[in-house]
């Protein structure tokens, strides 16, 4: 590793943990969060992306979860990018993510120790990405994933992720309704993938259209979940946008729209 390399990289680390002690400055375990997502095997992977120049710097925390925590990062050029690193210390996660893998045809010989378990959770949610954005569906542009690490286009600007439906209900969402209706048949009919967790938290607004974040937990329409999964994400959508006052269409009428004629079965 070069010696620019290798100063870049603890420029970043300051950088990170310096922002991390403002947006938990009322925590007493500051530095064991920062040390949580940055263990030694996640800071080498980082390093590479580094030194490979597909990083330039590493920002501070967009969102953080119990799974996982997402940095903004940048390009030598500027690019934001999205720099999602998943806690292979989160125990407690770790128990759940089987059943989304088991039964997936895309992901056999699963080994389960935990930073095997972590990657192969990672390269899933990069997979599912790649295959939805190349069916056109709205998703964040995927760049490249490394073990537990996932780098994809950042949706935002300057650092600040752009607001979900949650946050902020769309202008018309009877509008928004019907495109995220295309977005769901798309990811179904082409990508042949159900979310599996879709709902106002998960949907980005961007440059006035949805765009889907949040894919890790996606599975291929042949898993034995996928029915059960689907549903839920239609019921979850139907349920928002009824209170918007959305004139929703009736869940089994939906259903049959998003799965298509030639695999049309009862919810």
């Amino acid at each position: 590793m070069t010696r620019k390399a290798r100063k870049r990289l603890e420029y970043n680390e300051k950088r990170l943990e310096r922002r991390d002690k403002m947006l938990h400055k009322d925590k007493s375990n500051e530095r064991a969060t920062v040390e949580e997502v940055f263990d030694q095997a996640t800071r080498l992977i980082v390093f590479s992306l580094l030194k490979k120049g597909l990083l330039y710097e590493v920002n501070g925390v967009v969102s953080s979860g119990k799974e996982a925590r997402v940095y903004w990062g940048t390009t030598k050029d500027s690019k934001d990018l999205a720099v999602k690193i998943y806690l292979t210390s989160s125990a407690e996660f770790k128990k759940g993510l089987l059943k989304y893998i088991e039964g997936d045809p895309r992901f056999k010989n699963i080994k389960r120790d935990t930073r095997s378990l972590f990657a192969l959770w990672a390269q899933k949610e990069f997979r599912n990405l790649e295959e939805a954005y190349q069916a056109k569906v709205n998703v964040p542009k995927p760049i490249i994933v490394k073990s537990n690490v996932v780098v994809m286009e950042f949706i935002g600007k300057e650092g600040k992720s752009a607001p979900s439906l949650k946050e902020c209900p769309p202008e018309n969402p009877e509008r928004f309704y019907k495109l995220i209706v295309t977005n769901i048949k798309r990811l179904y009919q082409k990508a042949k993938i159900v979310h599996g967790d879709l709902s106002e938290y998960n949907i980005l607004i961007w440059k006035n259209k949805p765009l889907i974040i949040d894919m890790s937990q996606s599975v291929s329409i042949e898993h034995p979940m996928a029915k059960f999964m689907l549903t839920r994400d239609l019921n979850n959508l139907n349920k928002f946008f009824s209170k918007l006052n959305v004139n929703v269409i009736p869940i089994e009428e939906l259903h049959k729209q998003v799965v298509g004629k030639n695999n049309d079965k009862s919810p």
